[in-house]
């Protein structure tokens, strides 16, 4: 069956001549963007490729229809636009190219005005940052901050990218030395979404806490007239950026919501933004051949036999790059875990996506990648350039960068033997433009292989309805308190739920047991001999 795989002795390997040949013949590079993928350990016969490959003009097709500005999200009615904001010119019309354009003149000028001290805090010069967002909202900031951060960062990178408390006060005690000169960016579309409207609480508390205040110190990237939006504009925050409903969370990370912190923190996003776009031209190229993107989607295809049934093991060999696979679940994930087709038939379609670096892997899951299910494929990133400067020698002619490159090439060399395939993407060094360009081919490669399987990769049915269900379990705890509110005797979940109207007792049990785990929310627990049995009492 297309894409099965097993342990091979190393007796039918191929030779070393015959890889070699497959290696330097089917490399796909690029020398301008410093960029190469190599397909030849994914054991794929030529017939099985071209087969794969005659799907490509439709998703080709389909493609182009959604850079001209087709409406690709129909459950919202929107275009999906994130390939103009590096190709401006590309907009399908004069108004969005402008507002493109518009948008990064106003983040370059702002954060100029930051880093020369025109614009500051109530202590003076800023030097931090707090992104508060979730999901693509704080993902794809935190990928590139991480990746690019150097000594010569001009303002230090901090993040509010969950509604944990606890990692909220860590992030906030860090910072508390320097709140005064922290300029705090709130990001989200809506507003609405409820993990960042409590960041944005927690850290306005702080701020009213330490006798600061906010709003001068505060900026939203949002869309324009949102809750956010109204918030910023009747506050009179510092600023606010916009975002366009074209341009989707996981997809994101290129319009203000990546440049804005970027910009502020100092990086490159001129080269962020022209490497995606050099990378958005190869992956235009309406040939498998000739397009990274498609080749790394038909791999993706023949691995998982288009349905998925092997997941993605991630392996960078670069420190940087540790949250790329962090970022790629959710592009990949959001986008290909759809349970309908388009034609409405149940497909369950999806890639599970997991990695750390290399070559800490080497120590930890590579013993089962090798010697355990042959239920993954892996992508190993190898960057070429060690280090600014020289490197030591930690053995006679051997660097710690050897070492590296020498965990990386005997990994893979150890999976192939053990019939596991790999993808290699090698780029120069990591820089701007190529985490730009990696960001770009992912985005382009997920695009295509959900043509290729028939979904849409531009909608989120499950992350809607986990939102819904989360807002059920809230109207639960409203309801609950109050019955335990009016008692007078501690009461089971059994009882409070009886009360309250409800035939969810777990739900309830699981609210209950949360509040009174937290000494503030007035509720105490009495155990009983197993959870029925406990009883609840409001102090």
């Amino acid at each position: 069956m297309a894409g099965e795989s097993t342990a091979t002795p190393s007796a039918s390997l191929p030779d070393p001549a015959s890889l070699w040949s497959q290696y330097s013949e089917g490399l796909y590079r690029n020398e301008e963007l410093g960029f190469s993928l190599d397909l030849s350990r994914v054991r794929m016969s030529s017939t099985e490729k071209a087969s794969i490959a005659s799907l490509f003009p439709t998703a080709f097709s389909a493609m182009a229809q959604l850079e001209a500005g087709s409406i690709a999200n129909k459950d919202e009615g929107r275009m999906v636009g994130h390939y103009w904001l590096r190709a401006p010119q590309l907009a399908p019309t004069p108004e969005l190219e402008a507002d493109i354009l518009g948008a990064i003149l106003d983040v370059k000028e702002f954060a100029q005005g930051v880093h020369e001290g025109r614009i500051q805090g109530a202590g003076g010069k800023y030097t931090d940052v707090l992104l508060v967002g979730i999901g693509g909202s704080a993902l794809g900031p935190q990928f590139v901050a991480t990746a690019l951060s150097s000594s010569a960062d001009k303002l230090k990178m901090s993040f509010f990218d969950n509604t944990d408390p606890a990692g909220m006060d860590l992030v906030l005690q860090h910072l508390k030395p320097r709140l005064a000169t922290t300029l705090v960016v709130v990001v989200s579309k809506s507003g609405g979404t409820p993990e960042t409207r409590n960041g944005m609480l927690e850290v306005q508390a702080a701020f009213k806490t330490a006798g600061l205040p906010f709003a001068p110190q505060a900026a939203a990237i949002t869309q324009a007239g949102s809750k956010l939006d109204q918030t910023a504009t009747g506050e009179g925050w510092l600023k606010t950026f916009p975002m366009w409903d074209w341009v989707g969370g996981r997809t994101s990370v290129m319009s203000t919501v990546g440049i804005v912190p970027a910009a502020l923190q100092g990086l490159d996003i001129d080269g962020l933004l022209e490497g995606a776009g050099q990378m958005d031209s190869l992956t235009r190229v309406p040939a498998v051949n000739d397009n990274p993107a498609a080749l790394l989607a038909l791999a993706w295809y023949h691995c998982g036999q288009g349905k998925g049934a092997k997941d993605m093991v991630l392996l960078p060999y670069k420190d940087g790059l540790a949250l790329f696979s962090k970022y790629l679940q959710q592009l990949v994930m959001e986008s290909l875990g759809k349970e309908h087709d388009r034609r409405g038939n149940v497909v369950n379609q999806g890639i599970a996506v997991y990695g750390n670096k290399g070559s800490t892997d080497q120590h930890a899951y590579v013993q089962q990648l090798r010697d355990g299910l042959n239920n993954f494929f892996v992508t190993f990133i190898e960057v070429l350039r060690d280090r600014d400067g020289k490197s030591i020698e930690v053995d006679p002619g051997v660097t710690s960068g050897d070492y590296l490159h020498g965990f990386y090439a005997g990994t893979r060399t150890a999976l192939f033997e053990s019939g596991r395939d790999s993808i290699t993407i090698t780029v120069n060094e990591v820089n701007a433009g190529t985490i730009g360009a990696l960001i770009a081919l992912y985005e382009r490669a997920v695009g295509l292989y959900a043509e290729l399987v028939n979904i849409n990769a531009y909608h989120q049915p499950g992350v809607e309805a986990g939102k819904k269900a989360a807002a059920t379990i809230l109207g639960l705890q409203a309801l609950a308190v109050k019955v335990l509110g009016s008692s007078t005797a501690p009461l089971t979940a059994e009882e409070v739920a009886r009360q309250a109207g409800s035939d969810q007792v777990e739900a309830i049990y699981g609210i209950l047991q949360h509040l009174a785990a937290n000494p503030d929310r007035g509720i105490t627990r009495q155990p009983g001999k197993n959870p029925a049995f406990d009883r609840f009492v409001a102090k």
